[in-house]
């Protein structure tokens, strides 16, 4: 006697379930398109942008914003790098690193700063940005480029190409270069210690602050234990911990 055989899989379930394969991957390969091309994700790790942006602010990075050297950006319309832009870019000395800074100068500018008051061109620009901390004048920090005295923290290599650019107290910018500095202006390392932001080191523009975070161990344990302890706490704790005025605020 013949064994009875097993109904097979209707047609319908399984068009349904390559269906939605279908959509899952669409939706991977469209996210990985998202973060590769479109948007970054970056968290501002240090105070130099305050009060603009804090520690613990996590941002959506606008890649696309600026273009890149490519056919598309005579097609898309891209927007130039302007004077005042916030803007992500790997860190010259050390590409690997992403710093978040003010455009300050542009190429073929003359910049100089006379007692922390920046003038482009000879003349001053306005900066409601800027934060100072007020504390003891500085004199290569608050009035650059000085030749005739090294500061704290300055990039050797940056020292001797700054020292050719200077003419008669301004500093030249190159073209294809970018001038940039902290709004924390008395509290960042920036382009006067380390030199220009080329072009091609340009990521993007921050366009919103997704999340934020105020004050709380947020540093990142060693360990996996000490990760996992740190993620739980972040999750259990996360209306305690998160700045809801700032969180989804736009970014200028």
């Amino acid at each position: 006697m013949d064994s009875p055989t097993q109904p097979a899989l209707p047609s319908s379930l399984a068009h349904d379930t390559i269906a939605s394969l279908q959509s899952l991957m669409g939706t991977i390969v469209i996210a990985i398109f998202v973060i590769t091309f479109v948007v970054q994700a970056f968290q501002i790790p240090s105070q130099s942008m305050e009060n603009t942006l804090l520690v613990g602010d996590y941002l959506l990075v606008n890649k696309l914003c600026y273009g890149g050297h490519s056919f598309g950006d005579i097609v898309m319309p891209y927007e130039k790098i302007k004077r005042g832009d916030i803007v992500v870019f790997h860190y010259p000395v050390d590409p690997s690193q992403h710093f978040v800074k003010r455009v300050i100068g542009l190429p073929g500018d003359r910049l100089r700063m006379i007692s922390k008051k920046v003038w482009i061109n000879g003349k001053p620009i306005d900066e409601p940005y800027v934060h100072f901390l007020e504390p003891p004048n500085n004199m290569f920090r608050d009035n650059f480029p000085r030749t005739d005295i090294p500061a704290l923290g300055l990039e050797g290599k940056w020292w001797l190409e700054m020292r050719k650019l200077v003419e008669d107290g301004e500093l030249i910018i190159p073209q294809g270069h970018y001038f940039v500095m902290g709004d924390n202006r008395d509290d960042s390392q920036d382009s006067r210690y380390w030199g220009f932001v080329p072009r091609e080191n340009i990521i993007g523009r921050p366009l919103l602050i997704y999340w934020s975070v105020r004050d709380w161990d947020g540093s990142s344990p060693a360990t996996l234990a000490g990760r996992l302890h740190h993620l739980a706490y972040a999750v259990t704790h996360i209306f305690q911990i998160t700045r809801w005025n700032r969180t989804l605020r736009l970014v200028h």
